[in-house]
């Protein structure tokens, strides 16, 4: 699997220079680094996140992550899974408490390599690091009911698509994340 993910990297077209930069930086880690799968690589590790709409495509779904204080997508570590689509639906269900997901694409929607600041996570400090993350464009009915998962996030909800950006607290995620997501989003 992990060969397949390095070839659907190899192949993904990079939106901007972000993603041109962060498209190299993930390839050589996937290469390169050993248990980039799992948290025991402490330097950096896979992440999957999703970026879900409304069937409607008027609403995005986020989460109010406790680590970070603000609104933001879904997603989480792979921990040793390499298929990073089901890592996503996996985090969407578990942070969102909704059961019915699904990929608008099973392709790569988006490519980042995120800072994480170091913070204690269930008691422990965990130092600063790097999320080498591959984002993948989901939707769900808005009717479902959501739960919170308390242990990450304090809040789910829905967000029209205009209001989704300037819910996060996150200058760099609203600028370079949320804000391409939403073009990228509006040209499909």
């Amino acid at each position: 699997m992990k060969e397949q993910l390095i070839k659907e990297i190899e192949a993904y077209q990079p939106y901007n220079e972000q993603e041109e930069k962060d498209k190299v930086l993930i390839l050589r880690c996937l290469r390169n680094e050993k248990d980039v799968f799992t948290r025991d690589n402490t330097l950096a590790h896979m992440t999957a996140s999703a970026w879900v709409t409304s069937l409607d495509r008027k609403y995005i779904l986020m989460a109010y992550h406790n680590i970070y204080d603000s609104w933001s997508w879904l997603g989480g570590h792979a921990d040793g899974e390499e298929d990073l689509l089901r890592v996503a639906i996996k985090e969407v269900q578990e942070e969102a408490g909704i059961q019915n997901v699904n990929p608008i694409s099973k392709e790569i929607f988006s490519i980042e390599s995120l800072t994480v600041d170091g913070h204690i996570k269930n008691g422990v400090y965990v130092s600063s690091h790097l999320h080498l993350n591959v984002t993948y464009y989901l939707e769900a009915d808005a009717s479902q009911a959501l739960f919170s998962k308390p242990d990450e996030n304090s809040g789910v909800a829905w967000f029209p698509v205009e209001e989704a950006v300037n819910k996060s607290s996150e200058p760099w995620f609203k600028e370079h994340v949320y804000s391409k997501l939403i073009a990228k989003m509006k040209q499909k």
